[in-house]
């Protein structure tokens, strides 16, 4: 390992660009949780904020019962100092909580002094001779620093499809991720295109009080029931109690949150046990039986059959039309279960079964462009007089969010050019040729199979750790290796190899997004593996994997 010291005045502030040792794109957990402990380190560090607050995915997140699918307890952080004084109100609190949580953390914090909101960050380009990043915002400000930390998150770059003549449509054209608030539904005739877990939470709002729903669906969703509910003085007593415990469990476990797999083979186990745990997950609600079902379910076709009959024989008595029935809960899997991500439901089921809500299979009679009122599909069926349309198209993730940046490296080439043929990023949160440039929640890191708020803070404990190893020995500079980056997408692709995952279209692996090539953007393996691969990078003096100088 070499090393280089920074000239003294290298920081120094410069009249025109304001310059930091850190910089911090987006200010959802990951972002806040840098700031708040960067700052605490004595960097001096700025957060930029695209929207007008903190919040991340919770400020954008504004559709009607947009809530969080992760239960309280987990989702937030776990610094007894923010929790002791605040209390959900639900189980899976909505978007409205969510951003008062975020103006609580803020109060607590004084986060906003080192922030700056309504800054969306358009550019960055590294300078190899200063060893410094340089980022634009769309309002013409510019930033300068030793590192950034972006901090985009995975599902805030919504996917907008291409359809034929959608401009031709008069009536409103809405995406979730961009819902606006004067927006009314009631009595309203109402499309909603797509069926993932926006399309579940809308329909669930939209059903009671338009005038007609028609939903079209390409995939049915093998949604969970939620299991709501609205906490007490007691109960929000009780759950204070358990914060410590259940923190010290999401550390320990598979997907960081307070339960885990069941160690056993559910195709070995007797079926009277195998369907009394299959029954007690079901009624813990939540992602319970998700992820907290058999360990090779996900693994073995045999006991992934198994849980998807479960799941069936649960959904499709609540259905009383056969033609919806099938096309909600088929007799045969549309896919194997979990290689989607599945929706929490409270009464999506029950909504579907009303009088006034059409369900249109864009499978079997694909869209294929709108009218001036509606929608034509492949039959030659013209859908409408819809006064709104409501595209449930899902999002970007995992590389949407870092490629809608100008990203570029000392050579001028782009994040986006070289992720265009497949994502290598070591750890999932550093890239070659990207030098000083760190990513949390970031394509091949555990992101979607990890509790957001233990991501947030388990990702970034790791990196704070390797930002402080390089201030104390004057280091200015770090890179991953071609060769770590390939090991580290080698390693992934073994593990989806002999998963359930690989042969299903899904944004697990890129495959929701026309033209972006598929591959397994998730780290399979769970967090202890996962954060056992950054023990042995910091023990190796961060030489292992990346480069430091």
């Amino acid at each position: 390992m070499t090393t280089t010291h920074a000239p003294k005045n290298d920081l120094e502030q410069s009249a025109e660009t304001p310059t930091y040792d850190v910089i911090v794109v987006g200010g959802g957990f990951g972002g806040i949780y840098q700031l708040r402990h960067l700052r605490d380190r004595g960097f001096s560090v700025i957060l930029l904020e695209a929207s007008g607050g903190f919040g991340g995915a919770w400020s954008l997140n504004r559709y009607p019962g947009a809530r969080v699918d992760s239960h309280a307890q987990v989702y937030q952080f776990t610094d007894e100092y923010l929790w002791q004084d605040w209390d959900f109100s639900q189980r899976f609190p909505d978007h409205e909580e969510m951003r008062s949580y975020f103006n609580y953390v803020d109060s607590k914090l004084d986060l906003s002094k080192d922030s700056r909101f309504n800054t969306k960050v358009v550019s960055a380009t590294f300078d190899e001779d200063q060893r410094m990043w340089t980022l634009e915002a769309q309002d013409g400000a510019a930033f300068r620093a030793r590192f950034v930390v972006f901090a985009t998150g995975s599902t805030t770059e919504p996917y907008i499809p291409s359809i034929p003549d959608m401009d031709a449509y008069q009536g409103e054209l809405v995406h979730t991720a961009r819902w606006r608030s004067d927006l009314d539904m009631a009595g309203k005739r109402v499309a909603i295109i797509g069926t993932g877990a926006s399309a579940v939470q809308v329909v669930q709002e939209a059903g009671p009080v338009v005038d007609h729903l028609t939903v079209f669906q390409r995939t049915p969703n093998l949604s969970l029931p939620m299991q709501q509910k609205y906490f007490d003085d007691e109960e929000q007593a009780a759950i204070k109690k358990t914060m410590p415990d259940v923190a010290a469990k999401s550390r320990e476990t598979h997907a960081a949150i307070d339960y885990d797999f069941d160690p056993r083979s559910g195709v070995e186990t007797p079926e009277a046990e195998r369907n009394a745990v299959f029954e007690r997950l079901w009624n813990q609600g939540g992602f319970a039986f998700w992820l907290g079902n058999f360990s090779d379910y996900l693994f073995n076709e045999k006991t992934n059959a198994l849980a998807y009959e479960f799941w069936k024989n649960k959904i499709k008595p609540q259905i009383k039309d056969p033609v919806k029935s099938e096309l909600l809960a088929p007799e045969v899997a549309p896919h194997p279960f979990g290689a989607k991500r599945p929706a929490l439901h409270q009464n999506y089921y029950e909504v579907m079964n009303q009088t006034n809500v059409s369900l249109v299979s864009s499978k079997e009679t694909p869209i294929v462009g709108f009218t001036e009122t509606g929608i034509r599909t492949a039959d030659g069926a013209e859908h409408g007089e819809f006064d709104i349309i409501v595209l449930a198209t899902g999002f970007d993730n995992n590389t949407g969010a870092l490629t809608a940046i100008d990203v570029r490296n000392a050579d001028g080439v782009t994040l986006r050019d070289k992720w265009s043929q497949g994502v290598d990023a070591y750890l999932g949160a550093v890239t070659a040729g990207f030098p000083n440039a760190i990513f949390v929640y970031g394509p091949q890191s555990p992101a979607a199979f990890g509790n957001g708020s233990t991501n947030a803070e388990r990702q970034g404990e790791v990196m704070i750790e390797l930002f402080e190893y390089l201030r104390s020995n004057g280091l200015t500079r770090f890179e991953s290796t071609v060769d770590a980056d390939k090991a580290w997408t080698k390693h992934i692709n073994e593990t989806d190899a002999k998963a359930i995952f690989h042969g299903t279209k899904s944004w697990y692996n890129g495959g929701n997004i026309p033209g972006k090539k598929m591959q397994m953007l998730q780290y399979l393996n769970g967090y202890p593996t996962y954060m056992g691969f950054w023990q042995a990078e910091k023990e190796s003096g961060y030489t292992d994997g990346l480069t430091v100088s």
